[in-house]
């Protein structure tokens, strides 16, 4: 790729935001021209904006420290400013959902990692691995936002990443009653230790709005396109429920799932069916993909969220302890990085997978 698209993040000033410029610095298609924040932060260089709330493992990239930060709310100057947009923004969702819709009609493709969008008929909710085919119901919105290259995707809850692709490499086996435990890192709720101290040697039972996701959104990546009624039409199968709870663990969601099957497989070939999936973007080696994105570990101890979070570069998923239980027919233990898959990585290949389908290019 002789040039790369340019690139804008809106809500760049937050933890998913910075995510997403880490994650972008040296990316062989994309570069970050753009950044949108609050009016409190707008004028300001990027460095500054951010001042000592980078949260980020790594340094802040040298390319963006000097950009300076525009306003999220001046919807025509930012999108004149990129080919396409990530957005992170940190609003109520009918903001979200407000502002969302204003960038995608200035003829600007937005890739969201916000929820207010996932349940849009006509919006795409992809986890590209599982269902990239979604992506075909963009030709709808864009009649009824009336654009022809503006449009919202979005990707899926943080929570779902370490046991709905699991269920759909296990599809043949007609997975259809699912209980599903995840103790979640305190990233997913923008934090970090020196945040939330209280966090420490604690365990919170409740995630606000969480459980709803968890248990509704995979039936939502596992249904289809209707073309009659132009939009997504969720599955009914497999029935879920979920509890979630919050754990003194900085990166890493982990699943505790049960499952029955209306065709009982066996151990070994749920574990092959786990090393033998692959998607659409392992085919066309999409620069964000991995290359193993399901890894089965035999260890008893495994995954480990110190060993194993970054498996993949972080956007792998770990999957262990599958064994047969006595009430449900399996039970696994699933592991994956909920600000790196879960979040703006997750984001940023579904960005390469729009790109690859010819529904974002250059303006």
């Amino acid at each position: 790729m002789s040039e790369k698209l340019k690139v804008g993040i809106l809500g760049g000033t937050g933890m998913v935001g910075q995510r997403f410029i880490s994650l972008l610095e040296n990316h062989p298609w994309f570069e970050v021209t753009t950044i949108a924040a609050s009016a409190r932060s707008a004028g300001k260089p990027y460095e500054d904006a951010v001042g000592g709330r980078w949260k980020m493992d790594t340094p802040m990239p040298e390319a963006v420290k000097k950009i300076m930060v525009m306003n999220v709310n001046e919807v025509e100057q930012v999108a004149s400013q990129v080919d396409f947009v990530f957005s992170a923004v940190d609003m109520t969702k009918d903001e979200i959902r407000k502002i969302e819709e204003q960038y995608a009609k200035t003829e600007t493709p937005v890739v969201s990692n916000n929820s207010a969008h996932r349940w849009t008929p006509d919006v795409p909710m992809v986890i590209p691995e599982v269902n990239p085919e979604h992506m075909e119901v963009i030709r709808f919105q864009k009649e009824r936002l009336k654009t022809t290259r503006g449009f919202i995707a979005v990707k899926p809850n943080c929570s779902i990443q370490s046991y709905a692709p699991v269920l759909a490499a296990w599809k043949t086996f007609e997975p259809y009653e699912v209980v599903a435990t995840t103790y979640q890192a305190i990233s997913g709720a923008g934090k970090t230790f020196a945040d939330w101290p209280e966090m420490e040697g604690n365990v919170i039972p409740y995630i606000g709005g969480e459980e709803e996701k968890s248990e509704k959104e995979p039936l939502r990546i596992f249904g289809h396109v209707d073309e009659e009624q132009k939009e997504i039409v969720a599955a009914v199968s497999p029935v879920i429920t979920c509890q979630c709870i919050r754990v003194p663990v900085l990166n890493g969601h982990t699943a505790a799932v049960f499952v029955k099957f209306k065709k009982k497989p066996t151990k070994e070939q749920l574990i092959q069916a786990l090393r033998d999936f692959r998607g659409v973007p392992q085919e066309l080696s999409l620069p964000s993909a991995p290359e193993q994105f399901l890894r089965y570990m035999d260890e008893d101890d495994r995954p480990q969220v110190t060993l194993d979070v970054d498996y993949e570069s972080g956007m792998g998923v770990s999957i262990g302890r599958l064994r047969e239980d006595s009430v449900y027919d399996y039970k696994f233990v699933g592991l994956s990085h909920n600000t790196v898959r879960g979040a703006a990585g997750g984001a940023v290949l579904c960005a390469e997978l729009l790109k690859a389908q010819g529904y974002i290019s250059g303006k």
